[in-house]
């Protein structure tokens, strides 16, 4: 019987500390480059495109939908363009839902 090791990294976020580029890339088990087509596509964004990526800087906000946009890829092959507009149509659906919510209005599932 083979013995297998796993190990476990834990980092925490906050405003105070955010997440590296590289630090995002790895927890979504991907490179830098996958990260710098996340911002081109728009699923998350930073305060300068002008500065390396090396300097990006994400929040736990990011992380989400970095880690939605790898399921949508991994689980339905969409690519990334195909991703941050489903992510969108998502977060607009939430919206509408609360809104009408906020009326008295029970939206349908």
């Amino acid at each position: 019987m083979a013995h297998v090791s796993v190990t476990t990294t834990t980092t925490t976020l906050s405003a105070a500390h955010p997440l590296a580029a590289r630090e995002l890339a790895h927890a979504c088990g991907a490179g830098i480059e996958w990260v710098v087509q996340l911002v081109e596509v728009g699923i998350v964004s930073v305060p300068s495109r002008t500065l390396p990526p090396d300097d990006w800087r994400f929040q736990s906000a990011d992380l989400q939908q970095a880690l939605a946009a790898r399921r949508l890829e991994r689980d339905f092959g969409v690519d990334l363009d195909a991703a941050a507009l489903i992510l969108d149509l998502q977060h607009e659906l939430r919206r509408a839902k609360a809104l009408l919510r906020s009326h008295g209005i029970e939206p349908g599932t």
